[in-house]
């Protein structure tokens, strides 16, 4: 992973020097990279889908499955999706969409609950089958995040060092809570040096709630829609794995793993998992309580640990939002194939009212800086 051109790197690490330097850059006034570029571009009539049509993309959330881990997971109703094709079928859509590069991962929730040397297998049959099948089919259009075997951290790390040694994977990605347990808790230390001392990030990609939570938060009291399956999707995909996945990640900051290891890397998708809607509010509340207990301002975490996809939510207005608090430096695009349509994520942000530079950030720019990749 290579180091990125970051605004704030000539200030005065810290909580004082931060926030005077966010003043002078205006992030805290909301002044966004998308609003100088808009007034740049104010009297100027583009269609921006044209100008851009010849844009690169690489993925950085686009999923695969096999039978066996649908099999495992009891997602064998997802066969048809495509999600365990990782031939002609993929790469004609990707073809069609201008999609130059898929960084996959494994489908949620992996091998993550799997205990013993059956999940460690498991993970490193996944693995090998990404390096020695598309990846090596077809050079460079396939990168992967490693699947771990997250019962057993210390057997994480090392498979995740292994697949970035020996087969050029470029981080990891994990799927919501583990067990009963988020990152932060001290068992997944070794994941979390290890990762940090590779330079390369961890995804946090959302996962099934435990079941207590889902009792509690979910479980719909008329048996009778149940065949329409509303609480579980309540759980997940419409609500639920979004809030969770932010709830992990606010923890990260308050429990002090960024500054054990401040050089740790995450990504997590869907336009912010719903951050930006509560970022101004969180920071500020958050500012108030963890002065005394953090080595930077809590804010700071954010501009300098965490990365944002545009994932499954082609939507403007919520990368406005985004763009609004996050710097489009550590913006990256994705798709979420094949639960979302590619040609219409890449279509979608062809005509992103962007200046071009910032579009190649989101694009490809970003991922190349972040991954130490090509497209």
């Amino acid at each position: 992973m290579k180091s990125n051109a970051n605004p704030l790197k000539h200030l005065t690490t810290g909580r004082r020097g931060f926030l005077a330097g966010t003043a002078a850059l205006g992030i805290g006034a909301g002044l966004s990279t998308h609003a100088i570029a808009s007034r740049a571009e104010a009297n100027e009539t583009t269609d921006f889908s044209q100008r851009d049509q010849d844009l690169p993309f690489i993925g950085t959330e686009e999923t695969f499955s096999t039978h066996e881990l649908m099999v495992l997971n009891d997602r064998l109703f997802l066969e048809d999706t495509g999600l365990a094709e990782l031939g002609p079928r993929r790469i004609g859509a990707m073809d069609e969409a201008g999609l130059n590069v898929q960084i996959l991962s494994a489908h949620t929730p992996g091998v993550q609950n799997v205990k013993g040397q059956k999940g460690i297998d498991f993970a490193y049959r996944l693995n090998k089958l990404l390096a020695d099948g598309p990846m090596a089919t077809y050079p460079g259009r396939f990168k992967a995040f490693a699947t771990l075997p997250l019962q057993n951290p210390e057997a994480s790390a090392d498979e995740l060092e292994r697949t970035v040694r020996e087969d050029g994977f470029l981080g990891c990605l994990t799927n919501g809570i583990i067990g009963k347990k988020f990152l932060d808790h001290p068992d997944f230390e070794p994941l979390l040096a290890r990762a940090e001392a590779l330079d390369v990030p961890i995804y946090i990609h959302p996962g099934l709630p435990p079941d207590e939570v889902f009792e509690i938060y979910y479980s719909n009291m008329r048996p009778e829609y149940q065949k329409e399956f509303q609480d579980q999707v309540l759980s997940i995909s419409a609500y639920g794995w979004h809030q969770e996945v932010v709830t992990q990640c606010l923890r990260m900051i308050t429990s002090g793993v960024f500054d054990r290891y401040p050089k740790l890397q995450i990504i997590i998708g869907h336009m912010g998992e719903g951050l930006p809607f509560f970022y101004k509010r969180v920071v500020e509340k958050m500012s108030e309580v963890t002065k005394k207990s953090l080595d930077k301002p809590f804010e700071q975490y954010f501009h300098e640990n965490f990365w944002f996809t545009t994932s499954a939510f082609p939507q403007t207005e919520l990368l406005d939002l985004l763009l609004k608090y996050i710097s489009v430096d550590r913006v990256m695009f994705a798709t979420d194939y094949p639960f979302a349509n590619m040609k219409t994520q890449t279509d979608w942000f062809r005509g992103v009212d962007l200046q071009r530079e910032a579009k190649e950030k989101i694009a490809f720019r970003n991922a190349e800086k972040l991954f130490g990749i090509k497209v």
